[in-house]
């Protein structure tokens, strides 16, 4: 399967050179070579062994289709947040479309376009960090999208702008999408003292379609700049969706992530955060909801390399029936890194006792002058919670929803816009109450 997934990815690949800038040639063809030399990983890997890659490695995967089949907006209404207005980029089946995309007005020298626009016209800001933050090295399937990407977002914030407008990343899978492949690419810079919202979606129209999205995210958070990013996952519960983000922080710099994942038969993120530079703060907060045969993973990793940062992790999960998560954060801490505060906690809720967890929280720290701490817990709801509610007249099934909904909302409430909060809150309320 590594080859003929090399074949057709070196077809694409060629496909995207012949319109890209000649620097990029190079980068492509590494990573080419690099998914050649190492293919998927295995059950022995032990960044890979609890993530059931064997589908995607094993199945025949075609190029997504070029059309927008007939999708309309008030198909994707749904998923913007009753904001329409936002400066969204849609791509559909992993392409751009220009006429579901919303432009409203800019800032002075702020750039929303797709990537294949903004080689043409920004060509030395990509250079600059495309493929530059996310290795090919990293990851074999960061190998497969570095050779095969054709289209993603790009946001990029001038130095001391402010962006009081979200931008809204929103990749739509459509019944067309069944048997292919797609591999997003996107990069965010907000350069030194500037601030930014950008919101990250993976969705579909097409509740039943098997499909496989590799999407990357590059982010470049400047000296004094804030950033808060919001990655929303609602695959087609037949779909395979392995993403990484990759994030480099300067100096005084702030980041705010939020991930969630309720879609997709198997759903992977990779989280990296660098810290490369004094007075960093990392603020990293997660939620995934499992039923059926579902598996989702997370793995995250969060790098000290500098005195006085911060970083405070949180993600929680609520699983039910057959379904398995994966956790696995880690925390390096360098022997430079002195006065490191950062905290890691992963918490699990069971709905079903055939539901299972597999939670790694670690810590590597090699500085001596530190405050570091993690935990995991996996558990069922709190019997004397549900008895208090119980003795006050609460039937025992909206008392197991309301418990349910009250873990996850702890995380949700994180979220600092609040439409993307309302609109989250709104799904956990519906998954917990119809079960769709």
């Amino acid at each position: 399967m590594s080859e003929t997934l090399l074949q057709e990815t070196d077809a694409r690949a060629g496909a995207a050179i012949a319109e890209g800038p000649d620097w990029l040639e190079a980068v492509r063809r590494a990573a080419a070579e690099r998914f050649a030399q190492t293919g998927f990983p295995g059950s022995r890997d032990e960044e890979w062994r609890f993530t059931p890659i064997g589908p995607i490695a094993q199945g025949v995967w075609r190029a997504a289709p070029t059309a927008s089949a007939g999708v309309t907006r008030e198909q994707l209404a749904p998923f913007t947040f009753g904001h329409p207005e936002w400066n969204t980029l849609v791509f559909v089946n992993g392409l751009y479309s220009e006429a579901l995309s919303t432009a409203s007005a800019l800032p002075a020298g702020v750039v929303v376009s797709s990537l294949a626009e903004a080689l043409r016209s920004d060509g030395a800001l990509l250079e600059r960090h495309l493929t530059r933050h996310a290795p090919a090295e990293g990851s074999p399937f960061t190998a497969v999208n570095t050779a095969s990407f054709r289209e993603g977002g790009v946001v990029h914030v001038p130095a001391n702008v402010d962006l009081d407008q979200p931008v809204h990343l929103l990749f739509v899978s459509t019944a067309a999408a069944g048997g292919s492949v797609t591999h997003p690419r996107n990069l965010i810079v907000v350069e030194r003292g500037a601030r930014a919202s950008v919101i990250e979606s993976y969705v579909t129209l097409a509740p039943g379609q098997s499909y496989w999205s590799n999407p990357v995210t590059e982010v470049s958070a400047g000296a004094g700049s804030w950033l808060e990013h919001t990655r929303i996952q609602r695959e087609s519960e037949a779909a395979y969706h392995v993403g990484l983000t990759h994030v480099d922080q300067q100096r005084d710099s702030h980041y705010r992530s939020f991930s969630m994942a309720m879609g997709a038969a198997l759903a992977r993120h990779n989280l990296h955060v660098r810290l490369n530079d004094e007075n960093v703060e990392t603020l990293m907060y997660g939620l995934y909801l499992t039923r059926g045969e579902q598996v989702a993973d997370n793995h995250t990793a969060i790098f000290h390399d500098h005195p006085n940062c911060r970083s405070w992790e949180v993600y929680k999960g609520v699983l039910d029936d057959r379904s398995r998560a994966v956790f696995n954060g880690k925390v390096f801490v360098t022997p430079e890194a002195q006065k490191t505060d950062a905290k890691q906690t992963n918490r699990n809720l069971l709905l079903s006792d055939s539901a299972k967890v597999n939670t790694k929280p670690q810590l590597e720290i090699f500085a001596d002058d530190v405050k570091c701490t993690h935990g995991a817990t996996v558990g069922r709801l709190d019997s004397a919670a549900l008895f208090y509610a119980r003795s006050r007249g609460v039937p025992a099934a909206a008392a197991e929803r309301l418990l349910t909904y009250a873990f996850a909302a702890e995380v949700i409430d994180e979220v600092a816009l609040p439409p993307v909060r309302e609109e989250l809150d709104r799904l956990v309320l519906e998954r917990l109450e119809t079960g769709v």
